[in-house]
């Protein structure tokens, strides 16, 4: 009995997203313009990475406890379209400078 109610406890953990995420998804759509694109991809034990391409091609990103938390936060958020990374997707992001030298910098210090 126990350990159905914990299966089931996990269960319900990995397939919900927090309210942080969700108000994270709405501020960046609303920030970058309408309609956005999310993409869901799985990273594995962490869960999985939903990257937001906003109309204006900027770049944002919110880690779920689960592919299916992420499409759900898609799903819930207005303007927020499901996408894959095909070329249509691609084109339309626009990585800034301040972007590159950011990432650049996390590759610096390992």
């Amino acid at each position: 009995m126990a350990e159905q109610s914990e299966q089931t406890e996990q269960t319900k953990i990995q397939t919900t997203y927090r309210p942080g995420h969700l108000s994270a998804a709405k501020n960046f759509v609303a920030e970058h313009g309408k309609p956005s694109k999310a993409v869901v991809e799985y990273l594995g034990r962490a869960g999985a990475r939903v990257v937001l391409v906003g109309a204006d091609g900027a770049l944002g990103d919110v880690v779920v406890p689960s592919v299916s938390a992420g499409e759900a936060l898609v799903e819930a958020v207005d303007d927020l379209e499901p996408a894959e990374w095909d070329a249509e997707t691609v084109n339309a992001t626009r990585i800034s400078s301040e972007h590159r030298r950011k990432m650049g910098r996390s590759l610096l210090r390992q």
